[in-house]
């Protein structure tokens, strides 16, 4: 079950990553997950959110914007359970472009976004490991 994941290209000066994030919260979406690379002159702001169709309409107003099916799946909380993720997909041959993680209420628990090169096949390989994961309708009760 992938999700969406919405990129943005943010000047890197100063208050540009608050006027993004600002014009997310005056339109009543919560953000789930983010992550932001950089470089001297922008940045990439890579969000998930609790409504993805809403984010991408306003922020595709004044940005540029690009969305991206990445899995955001469920960790145990326990040592090691990233690497009990990581390894089923590694022995399935699926590569990992990035990862990051967030923490949803007690009762959803922890997940990691994982941009993987084949989203079907990584999804095959949690759903055979028992490795819940998150669609966008979950998205929006975290």
């Amino acid at each position: 079950m992938a999700i969406r994941q919405i990129s943005v290209f943010v000047e890197n000066r100063p208050g540009k990553l608050y006027e993004t994030l600002k014009t997310i919260a005056d339109e009543e979406i919560n953000i789930r997950a983010l992550s932001i690379s950089e470089t001297k002159d922008f940045g990439i702001l890579r969000l998930i959110t609790s409504d993805t169709p809403k984010t991408i309409e306003v922020l595709s107003k004044e940005m540029i914007i690009n969305t991206t099916s990445v899995i955001a799946a469920k960790l145990e909380d326990r040592v090691g359970a990233l690497c009990y993720v990581l390894d089923y997909l590694a022995k399935a041959e699926v590569n990992i472009e990035y990862v990051y993680a967030f923490t949803a209420s007690a009762e959803f628990g922890a997940y990691v976004v994982i941009r993987v090169d084949d989203v079907e096949k990584a999804q095959k390989v949690l759903d055979d490991n028992n490795i819940p994961s998150l669609n966008e309708e979950d998205i929006k009760d975290i």
